[in-house]
């Protein structure tokens, strides 16, 4: 006999409440042993492939390539074998189970697994755990539900029969999802009077959903003990033919319903919808400044081409423009910080996070080289190859994509020669560097042909006045001109 055990998708760190089904790695049918990656999927932050931890025969898979699975909700089902409830039964042969998980994500961990525990069911009657027939045959692990109570798998949708309300005990509340959680907190919808429609009683979204869509009318509706209104009675004299009932509308009153716009639409979502997200709130909290200055960089291409010739490992021009950063961050800390406006303070941070724009196949995203203030100029450019490699790959962890003070953005990639950056929330300020391109300029008093830089620079008002960031970016753009000027700060 074998017990079968719910997959449920872990929470992935970093506050993340979901994420997409790239591609299954099993089918209905494989062994899996434990900690075998069982599906790749893509959250907001990275691509991760997500180990399962138990040890046996895939019965059952939940979700197309393609669909949001929040945080919580059933991935796969597996039968494990030896007829043990914490999957640590004797093993067998292509499907070992040795008593632990050797990966790590929050949700499971890698210690022997201990006895688990249950959560209260609120609807009355014992709740019991069935097994599996042999590997492959139809699956009836599901846990027992009373009579009429929805199950996990039929589960109605919002706007359907209203949910039974209970009062839950004190302790632990049947609800795992993150994302469950903050929806009951945005509609002020107390979990502990929902009762829930998953195994065991667990709270699904669906639930709090229908609990939404039940008091929504209750806004309207008229307060206990007052009568509903109701059309008023015929008078004794009854109106004239011609006249509308009261309570019939106007021929106008209601508009025709206007089509919904035709094209292509494209799901938000993934990395697509993480950036939305970011920069939509950028521009909601944070009121940004722009200034710009176009630079002679002839002198620090110079510099990289007597480096590069010198031996050892190769210096990029991104590499200068970080070490130029963090130079001008040390003249001018006030710009790497952040705002706390529940506080009503601007936290002042001590190490530089550098984060840089890279454009993938998955779209952009911005990788961050921890203390790049601590780095040299060689430990830079390897930083920034070894980031920018696993991005273009979708290998970055989502660590390696969270946590900067400040951005750079080399939009010159692209061949155009200035923007105005939106800020990366909730840094302070984000430089913006554009084409290196031959132009006409003065140079010692005659005109030549330079390789001319613009340099944009954004930055959160509330952190800061004009003169500060004018002063940055007038110092970054020495850098540029004259390299020499960086030695004062090493």
């Amino acid at each position: 006999m074998a017990v079968v055990r719910e997959f449920t998708l872990p929470d992935l760190g970093e506050g993340l409440t979901g994420a997409e089904i790239v591609r299954w790695l099993v089918q209905v049918g494989d062994v899996v042993a434990v900690d075998q990656p069982v599906v790749e999927v893509e959250t907001a932050k990275a691509m991760v492939d997500v180990p399962c931890p138990y040890g046996g025969v895939v019965t059952a898979r939940y979700g197309e390539e393609g669909a949001e699975v929040p945080v919580g909700a059933p991935l796969i089902t597996v039968a494990v074998p030896g007829g043990s409830d914490d999957g640590s039964g004797p093993p067998v042969t292509g499907s070992a189970v040795d008593g632990g998980s050797g990966n790590v994500l929050v949700g499971y961990g890698t210690a022997a697994p201990t006895a688990r525990r249950r959560r209260v069911q609120p609807s009355p009657g014992p709740l019991r755990e069935t097994t599996a027939a042999a590997p492959g045959g139809p699956l009836r692990g599901a846990p027992a539900v009373a009579p009429g109570e929805p199950s996990h798998k039929t589960a109605a949708a919002p706007g359907g029969p209203v949910p039974e309300t209970v009062v839950c005990p004190t302790g632990p509340l049947p609800v795992i999802s993150p994302l469950v959680r903050r929806l009951a907190r945005e509609h002020d919808v107390d979990l502990r009077r929902l009762k829930g429609s998953g195994p065991e009683g667990l709270i699904l979204r669906a639930d709090v959903e229908r609990a939404v869509a039940a008091t929504a009318p209750a806004s309207v509706a008229p307060a206990p003990g007052t009568p509903a209104p109701v059309a008023p009675a015929p008078a004794a004299t009854a109106p004239a033919p011609t006249a509308p009932a009261p309570t019939a509308p106007a021929p106008t009153a209601t508009a025709p319903t206007a089509p919904a716009p035709e094209g292509e639409r494209v799901p938000l979502r993934g990395v697509r919808g993480a950036v939305a997200d970011k920069l939509a709130r950028s521009r909601r909290e944070i009121p940004d400044a722009s200034c710009w200055v176009d630079a002679d960089a002839t002198e620090l291409l110079a510099a990289r081409t007597a480096m590069n010739a010198a031996g050892g490992p190769k210096v990029s021009v991104l590499a200068l423009l970080a070490r130029i950063c963090t130079a001008a961050l040390a003249r001018f800390p006030e710009l790497n910080a952040t705002v706390d406006m529940g506080s009503r303070e601007i936290i002042r941070l001590p190490g530089v996070h550098l984060g840089f724009a890279a454009q993938t196949d998955r779209g952009l995203v911005v990788p961050v080289v921890r203390d790049a203030q601590k780095r040299t100029l060689e430990g830079l450019s390897e930083e920034i190859a070894r980031l920018t490699e696993a991005a273009r790959t979708g290998t970055l962890a989502p660590a390696q994509l969270t946590g900067g003070t400040f951005t750079l953005n080399n939009y010159g990639v692209f061949g155009v020669d200035g923007s105005t950056p939106i800020i990366n929330h909730p840094e302070a300020a984000m430089l913006g560097v554009g084409r290196i391109s031959p132009k006409p300029w003065v140079h010692q008093g005659e005109l030549a042909v330079r390789q001319v830089v613009q340099l944009s620079f954004t930055f959160d008002h509330r952190v800061c006045d004009g003169g500060t960031a004018g002063g940055f970016l007038r110092y970054v753009a020495d850098c540029v001109e004259q390299p020499m000027v960086l030695l004062r700060r090493l």
